[in-house]
């Protein structure tokens, strides 16, 4: 069971490379009581790609959270509010 909720998106954007990239990450729990982190990244607007991984417990999920927290900060990417679709 998951103590609180973990989820991230981040952006990395330059008009001179023609970048415009996304990374969103989400700590849940599975059925079976274990803790799963997926991640998600790609060019905005796409579907892009995703990864999921399981751990035995949450705060394993937490350590690689914030590692790749702190690599994607490190690169450039910073915080915004995925936008929402409208109903």
């Amino acid at each position: 069971m998951i103590t609180q909720p973990y989820h991230i998106y981040v952006e990395r954007t330059d008009a001179s490379k023609n970048m415009a990239r996304y990374y969103a990450m989400e700590i849940s729990g599975t059925l079976f009581g274990e803790a799963c982190l997926t991640r998600t990244w790609g060019r905005i607007g796409s579907r892009g790609q995703s990864r999921m991984q399981q751990f035995e417990s949450e705060g394993e999920a937490v350590d690689l959270f914030l590692d790749l927290m702190r690599k994607k900060h490190k690169r450039g990417y910073r915080s915004r509010s995925p936008m929402r679709k409208p109903i």
